[in-house]
C-alpha cells in the first residue's frame, strides 16, 4: 500500500476546518496534526484524535502544510514551514501581491528542497485555470470574472483586522464586466468611530480599487451567509475567425470549496521540483488522486 502524504493544518478557522472534512476524504492523504496559537487549549471535541500544537516543528513527519490562515499572516507562516523543509500550500488573495509572494517563497522553496503553491483557492486558484484555458482557446479577446453575490473571506477577515471593529461581513456583489460593488458590514466595539473605520475599510488594499458601501449593524452573525459565486466569460477570436464565447459559472459554499482546492494542491506539490508555484503552472492532471494512466483513460 502506498504511503500517505502526511498534511498538517496552520490556522483552525473556518477553512481550516474544511480541509479537515477534505482531508478525512481524500483517498492518499492523512492529517498529521493541527496548529493552532492556542494550541490543544480549549481543543475542539472534533480534535480528539490529532496531535494539536502551537509550533509546526512539533509535529513529526510532515509532508506539506496546509496554510488555512489570514491572507497577510501567509508568507511569515510559509517561511517558517519551508525552512524546515515542509512543503506548503496557501489561499493567499491579494491579487496585486501575488508575483511579489512567489519570487520571496521560490527562494526559499530552493533553499530548503521544498515546494510552496500559493493562492491557491478558487479565485485566485482554479477559477485562474479555468482563465487561462479560455484565453488559450481565443488568443485575442476579452475576459470578465465576475464575483458573487456573496461574502468574500478575505475582504471579511481584512476589515475584522481594523481597530474599532468587532466582526464584519463583507459581501460581494457584481455589476457586470468584472466591476464589482462591495457592501460591507460592520459591528463596532463600544466607544468606536463608525467614520473612522469607514474611512480605514475604503482606504484598505481589499477595497480601494471598488466601490465600497459600509453599514453599522447590531449583529453580524445575523446576516451571515457562506455562499459565494463566479461567473468567467472570454469572447474573443480563435486563429482568424471571430464571435467564439466561452462561459463558466459556479455557485458554491465559499470555506469548502477553497478548502478542497487546498488538498489538491498539496497532494500536487508532492509531484513537483523545489520551488515555489501558482496552479496555472501545475498539470491538472497532478491534482487529483489514482493511478495516471487510469486518470487519462477516464477523462481524455
Amino acid at each position: 500500500m502506498e504511503k500517505k502524504i502526511r498534511a498538517a493544518i496552520v490556522g483552525y478557522g473556518n477553512i481550516g476546518r474544511y480541509a479537515l472534512e477534505a482531508l478525512e476524504a481524500a483517498p492518499d492523504m492523512e492529517c498529521c496534526g493541527i496548529v493552532r496559537r492556542q494550541g490543544a487549549e480549549n481543543r475542539p471535541a472534533e480534535l480528539a484524535s490529532y496531535p494539536v500544537v502551537s509550533d509546526i516543528a512539533e509535529l513529526k513527519d510532515v509532508d506539506v502544510a496546509i496554510l488555512a490562515t489570514p491572507t497577510r499572516k501567509v508568507e511569515e507562516h510559509a517561511l517558517r514551514c519551508l525552512a524546515l523543509g515542509i512543503n506548503t500550500v496557501d489561499s493567499f488573495d491579494i491579487h496585486t501581491q501575488i508575483v511579489d509572494l512567489r519570487r520571496s517563497l521560490d527562494k526559499a522553496a530552493k533553499e530548503h528542497g521544498a515546494v510552496s503553491i500559493i493562492s491557491a483557492g478558487w479565485d485566485p486558484g482554479s477559477d485562474s485555470v479555468v482563465r487561462t484555458l479560455m484565453e488559450s482557446l481565443a488568443p485575442k479577446g476579452i475576459s470578465y470574472t465576475n464575483f458573487g453575490p456573496g461574502r468574500s473571506m478575505g475582504h471579511s477577515v481584512a476589515v475584522r483586522a481594523i481597530d474599532g471593529v468587532r466582526d464584519a461581513l463583507s459581501m460581494t456583489i457584481p455589476v457586470g464586466t468584472g466591476i464589482h460593488r462591495r457592501m460591507v458590514y460592520v459591528e463596532l466595539e463600544e466607544g468606536a468611530d463608525f467614520k473612522t473605520v469607514e474611512a480605514a475599510i475604503k482606504a484598505d488594499p481589499y477595497f480601494v480599487n471598488d466601490e465600497t458601501h459600509v453599514q453599522q449593524v447590531s449583529c453580524v452573525d445575523n446576516l451571515n451567509d457562506v455562499g459565494h459565486g463566479v461567473n468567467l466569460t472570454r469572447k474573443g477570436v480563435s486563429g482568424k475567425t471571430h464571435n467564439q464565447l466561452f462561459e463558466f459559472n459556479m455557485k458554491i459554499n465559499n470555506p469548502a470549496l477553497t478548502a478542497q482546492v487546498l488538498i489538491n494542491v498539496a497532494r500536487a506539490s508532492m509531484r513537483q521540483q523545489p520551488g515555489a508555484y501558482t496552479m496555472v503552472e501545475i498539470p491538472v492532471i497532478d491534482y487529483l488522486p489514482g493511478d495516471r494512466e487510469e486518470l487519462i483513460r477516464h477523462l481524455v
